[in-house]
């Protein structure tokens, strides 16, 4: 697996993007990120003050692509043996993950993650149905309490101030129970912060337009992926003291603006069907799962 690193942060944070390898949003945010953390744009490689600081902070750990023999045969979802990366990360049942023959891609990166450690996780993706950008956490796994809910209230509320595509309320629905969660500790972000007691988001881009922010002519397009990609080294930042927070600042949440607080989000949106007139309420779903919307038995 190709990754690159930059920084000589004390803080770990790995960026992934595209498992699903037919939601190529996710690595024109890769490229985004990139161009702006190695100072691509700059003629002379310098880069701008924030990433400075940034690169002071973070050691960034940074995949562009999870699935690239996917993308090659140009399947949606799944790798070259069919195997769907996002439900690869822990062993369920009587089925092993992962595994060098089916899912090296995962084997590989969580080996990396064991020996790096991991305070900061972020898996980017697109979403086939929510007309939307949002950020959808690891509710309700065994380690969830009131430090990574609030880690997650904050992070996304300063994505959604240092970008205007980004927003808060229209996302997954959160699991209603800490039994719920267990059933998806197989998926990338709760296997991650379980297992490194970190904040971790999965990201994701619709693939036509942005209903909050939406662009009639070019709707959700690659710049604005790009653009979404290097503007999320503002949240990466405001964040980042709070990320392993020990004695008297151990209960930070009490220090972030009401505007940070945690914001449970719906899928309950309305859509407007224009060929029939009338609105559709959504189905409610977790972790962009297609094979339970379509009510098919899931493979594993």
């Amino acid at each position: 697996m190709e990754y690159v690193t930059v920084g000589t942060g004390k803080s770990v944070c790995w960026i992934i993007h595209r498992q699903h390898p037919g939601e190529t949003m996710a690595e024109h945010f890769a490229e985004g990120l990139l161009t702006r953390l190695l100072g691509m744009e700059s003629e002379s490689g310098k880069v701008d003050e924030q990433v400075e600081r940034l690169l002071g902070l973070y050691t960034f750990y940074i995949v562009p692509c999870m699935c690239p023999d996917g993308g090659v045969k140009g399947h949606l979802r799944t790798n070259s043996v069919g195997a769907n990366l996002n439900r690869e990360w822990a062993t369920k049942g009587d089925y092993e993950a992962p595994t060098l023959e089916r899912s090296p891609e995962v084997y590989h990166v969580l080996n990396k993650m064991e020996e790096t450690g991991c305070d900061m996780f972020v898996d980017v993706h697109g979403d086939e149905e929510l007309p939307f950008n949002f950020i959808s956490g690891a509710e309700m796994i065994p380690k969830w309490g009131k430090r990574l809910e609030s880690l997650h209230g904050a992070f996304t509320a300063a994505y959604s101030r240092a970008n205007s595509d980004m927003q808060q309320t229209i996302g997954y629905p959160p699991m209603e129970s800490a039994q719920d969660a267990l059933k998806y500790m197989n998926v990338a972000t709760n296997q991650v912060s379980n297992r490194f007691d970190c904040l971790a988001v999965t990201l994701e881009m619709p693939f036509k337009d942005c209903l909050s922010n939406p662009d009639p002519e070019f709707g959700w397009s690659p710049k604005r992926s790009r653009q979404l990609g290097s503007s999320i080294l503002a949240p990466l930042e405001y964040i980042h003291p709070y990320l392993r927070t020990e004695g008297d600042d151990a209960e930070f949440w009490n220090q972030l603006p009401a505007q940070d607080a945690y914001i449970p989000p719906t899928d309950d949106y309305q859509q407007k069907q224009h060929s029939q007139g009338e609105f559709q309420m959504l189905q409610k779903r977790y972790f962009s799962d297609v094979l339970e919307i379509h009510k098919k038995n899931p493979m594993q």
